[in-house]
């Protein structure tokens, strides 16, 4: 309650509030279909940064949640022929998922070394099974699995209970974009948040927070169901955005992505994962149109220049200029 009370938070939700509203009405459509998904995979980058910047939990198989997301909601659209159902369960199901895996892990008392190598194997795994479902025997209901082709013709978004009333491109541009600003401000209160200062404690040390009474397993566990769940859903508005999902989603270079997101735009926040996706993805579709040069070597290119001159990330790197120079100009006076 104390994020709310600020009037830097009501001026931030406000001004990209906004900005979200207004980018339709001087963008044309191709520059609005990439913001969508740029919005989408942000909010993949923005659960890794919260279970990974905040909590200290290097889970580098975050990719996971989102691909269990993104077929579950393939899967029940399909046969339902309406996503009411289907995004919630999107959500539900990698929150499971992260609750039988964290309660394993964090409960076992795994280290953070073996639970980030054990995390990396759980996409690795859904990759393998994927990719050899694609008999007439892997079918639930209406749909196929598909192994290595996927599940296409999934359908978009429409309005609750109304399946016949689909979002447009427009349309599913504001759901997106909309539910990732949401999601940061609900993120941002969050931490703020008894829960959010104790989850901070027991990242920066887990032996002085359980002297001090907490169970740092609950925390833990908390905070990386409600990133799994965040994924679930950025993994639903992919596969509703694409109308199709394949089993890159489980892929390792997918994984790399999101890690690479949170830490060229800045480990230990909420809004550095958020920048730091929108402008790699967006060099990405730069390079990509040009076709002067590999975007995978351009990026490793830059993710390596980076990580020597900004090795904190953008956003903190900026934030401590800027606050230099505020405390030097405060000086002079």
């Amino acid at each position: 309650m104390i994020e709310l009370a600020r009037p830097g938070f009501w001026v931030t939700a406000v001004v990209s509030a906004v900005l979200v509203l207004a980018i339709p009405l001087v963008t044309e459509v191709y520059t609005l279909y990439n913001l969508t998904v740029f919005a989408v995979l942000a909010m993949l980058a923005l659960s890794l940064g919260l279970v990974w910047g905040i909590g200290g939990i290097l889970a580098l198989g975050q990719s996971a949640f989102f691909g269990i997301g993104a077929y579950v909601y393939a899967l029940i659209s399909v046969n339902l022929a309406d996503s009411t159902l289907a995004v919630p369960a999107a959500m539900l199901a990698p929150l499971a998922m992260a609750l039988l895996v964290g309660y394993f892990t964090f409960f076992g008392r795994i280290s953070d070394v073996y639970f980030a190598v054990i995390s990396l194997t759980i996409p690795l795994i859904l990759l393998s099974l994927i990719n050899s479902a694609s008999g007439p025997a892997y079918q639930f209901g209406k749909a196929h699995l598909g192994g290595y082709n996927g599940i296409p013709g999934v359908p978009p978004l429409n309005i609750p209970f109304d399946p016949s009333a689909v979002l447009s491109f427009e349309g599913m541009y504001y759901v997106s974009a909309l539910l990732l600003l949401v999601v940061y401000l609900i993120l941002r209160v969050l931490v703020a948040s008894r829960f959010g200062r104790v989850v901070e404690a027991v990242r920066e040390n887990e032996l002085r927070a359980e002297l001090l009474g907490y169970d740092a397993r609950y925390y833990k566990l908390g905070v990386f169901c409600i990133g799994a769940a965040i994924a679930g859903l950025a993994g639903a508005l992919y596969a509703a955005w694409g109308a199709s999902v394949g089993p890159t989603v489980f892929s390792l270079s997918f994984t790399a992505q999101a890690v690479v997101w949170v830490l060229f735009g800045g480990l230990g926040t909420l809004f550095g994962p958020i920048v730091g996706c929108f402008l790699v993805q967006g060099l990405s579709t730069w390079l990509g149109s040009v076709s002067r040069i590999s975007p995978e070597i351009a990026l490793g290119l830059l993710f390596i220049i980076a990580v020597l001159l900004v090795p904190n990330g953008i956003v903190p790197s900026i934030r401590d200029r800027v606050s230099s120079r505020l405390v030097r100009a405060g000086g002079r006076r």
